[in-house]
């Protein structure tokens, strides 16, 4: 795997005891750089993997928008050569996309094979990848999601639950709209592709069930934390951003569920397993 130590890989790594019958080899950027394509194939040489999951992206969405060069490189050159490796190798290969694929104007949602139009150079760049991989690797299991969180790393739950201990009010924009995805659930559909040796190339889509705002979610974080700090919904228009966000992000999960025969739990739920880990099982992580 790369992109160990994001989200997803991190996930992974947690779920790893429970299948080993696999020898897992866990690279971050900190021991391997994805733009190192020597150092890439050295990798393939040595250990000759049956699957490779690759986590590894830029995803400083606002920060891309003036960084288009290194963002390619990193969303596209770098999966376009792996691709090529997995294919010479006869690896399985497991890229992480986006929904910013999408323009987010949607009213229903997005199902993998709906026609892209990507709005920010993060999702431009994720879009290049994703035809690359399959340029180079027809045989590329591709797993669109979107609103990751976890106990690991940077991301909208743990913010907000610092913004909450901080602030008596908050302010948070409630006319976007989407399904958030624990990034544990994530790395259990995955592993569960993996283990069911079922290999079916193409698009997919994950996230959790359901349809709320970020305003909505923010507030269930507030409900299930039992914080008094305020939440108050605000128009997009008034918290500006470089790269525009998708109005829309709902995807439809229905292709991955019945090929591989997964369970699409509720973002609710999800969620306060997430909020439980943080607050007993591994407070270390929280920022």
């Amino acid at each position: 795997m790369v992109g160990a130590n994001g989200q997803l890989g991190s996930e992974i790594n947690v779920l790893s005891p429970l299948y080993p019958q696999y020898e897992f080899v866990f690279l971050s950027e900190a021991n391997l750089s994805i733009l190192d394509f020597d150092a890439v194939r050295s990798v393939f040489k040595v250990t000759k993997p049956d699957y490779l999951i690759n986590c590894a992206a830029y995803t400083a969405v606002d920060k891309a928008e003036a960084d288009r060069e290194i963002a390619l490189k990193v969303n596209a050159e770098a999966v376009s050569y792996i691709a090529v490796l997995c294919e010479e190798y006869k690896t399985g290969f497991i890229h992480i996309s986006t929904d910013y694929v999408f323009d987010g104007n949607a009213s229903v949602p997005y199902k993998p094979d709906d026609i892209t139009n990507p709005q920010s150079v993060y999702g431009d760049t994720k879009l290049a990848g994703e035809r690359l991989a399959f340029r180079n690797n027809p045989s590329t299991i591709l797993i669109r999601t979107a609103w990751v969180y976890s106990e690991f790393g940077h991301n909208f739950v743990k913010t907000m639950i610092r913004l909450m201990k901080e602030r008596e009010e908050i302010k948070v924009v409630n006319d976007q709209v989407g399904t958030p995805t624990y990034a544990a659930d994530l790395a259990d559909a995955i592993m569960k592709i993996i283990s069911s040796e079922k290999w079916v190339p193409g698009i997919y889509h994950f996230s959790n069930a359901g349809i709320i705002s970020w305003y909505d979610f923010a507030l269930a974080i507030k409900e299930e934390t039992g914080s008094n700090c305020r939440v108050l919904p605000v128009p997009t228009s008034q918290y500006p951003t470089s790269a525009k966000r998708p109005a829309f992000s709902v995807l439809d999960t229905s292709k991955i569920s019945v090929t591989y025969s997964l369970q699409i739990t509720n973002w609710r739920g999800s969620l306060l397993k997430c909020l439980k880990r943080l607050t007993t099982l591994l407070p270390q992580h929280e920022d």
